[in-house]
């Protein structure tokens, strides 16, 4: 059990991947960020030092604090947290005990510069179907819930890219895009360190549907059904991506959760009188 305003990894790593997980923040110091240069998913770097300078930022949001062990400096980033009225518990027993139960790290060499407002702004081509819907929804459950992406004509992502400081995705010749069988979703899975049960079911699905090797997962068609159905539904690409967000959600709890739950209609029970 968890002491107060503390969270075991355990139950971080449950929210983690979900619309329900918080804001998570590493305040750990930088010697010790250099020595092992890991970050829980979704978690950003903040200076603990300047802790009451950026606390109001995050005010109506719950927060987790998280430093290599989870002492001094995760307890007096969340006091201040809280000081400024945020909903703020520590990550009990820091990055260690999350290490220490196998869960995944990202490599932080593989993140992109976030922007002045501390984004990361990622570009790919317009009218997304599979996997430039799958990957973003990716990267805001796993990597940067307020990641940017823009949607351009095909032969300008790489344009646009190095004019604006976005990361391109899923064109060919760039470094987040498909390599031999392997789609651009299993890839940033690959990349980032997250091979989780879950997300490795999903990237089956997501590949199978984006593939057209349907053969290769049974949910594979209706993935690929739904995502045709939402490019037809919307015409505004962001918009797509926000109804694509709530369908992977909807599959990832499906693969983390559900897999071995059936539903079937009692028809046994109904006779039918003659």
């Amino acid at each position: 059990m968890s002491a107060i305003n503390a969270i075991s990894p355990e139950k971080l790593a449950r929210l983690i991947g979900t619309p329900a997980c918080p804001i998570l923040v590493d305040v750990s110091t930088d010697e010790d960020f250099k020595a092992d240069p890991h970050l829980i998913p979704g978690a950003r770097r903040s200076d603990y030092a300047q802790a009451a300078a950026w606390a109001s930022a995050l005010s109506g949001h719950a927060v987790v604090a998280i430093c290599k062990r989870g002492q001094k400096l995760s307890e007096g980033v969340a006091a201040w947290l809280r000081h400024a009225g945020v909903s703020a518990n520590i990550l009990e027993g820091g990055i260690e005990a999350w290490a220490k139960e196998g869960l995944p790290l990202v490599p932080a060499s593989k993140l992109p510069d976030r922007d002045p407002q501390g984004r990361t702004v990622w570009v790919t081509r317009s009218r997304p179907k599979i996997d430039r819907i799958s990957c973003p929804w990716l990267i805001r459950r796993f990597i940067d819930p307020s990641a940017v992406f823009l949607f351009v004509a095909a032969s300008e992502v790489e344009a646009v890219g190095a004019r604006f400081g976005a990361v391109p995705f899923d064109i060919e010749n760039v470094f987040w895009s498909h390599r031999g069988e392997l789609c651009t979703f299993d890839v940033m899975i690959e990349e980032f360190g997250l091979e989780t049960a879950p997300l490795e079911r999903l990237a089956t699905m997501v590949r199978a549907a984006d593939t057209a090797r349907l053969d290769l997962s049974p949910e594979a068609p209706g993935l690929l059904a739904a995502s045709l159905g939402l490019s037809r539904m919307y015409s505004d690409d962001l918009k797509q991506l926000e109804a694509g967000v709530a369908l992977y959600d909807a599959f990832y709890r499906w693969c983390r959760d559900a897999t071995d739950e059936a539903h079937n209609w009692p028809s046994h029970r109904a006779k039918v009188k003659p």
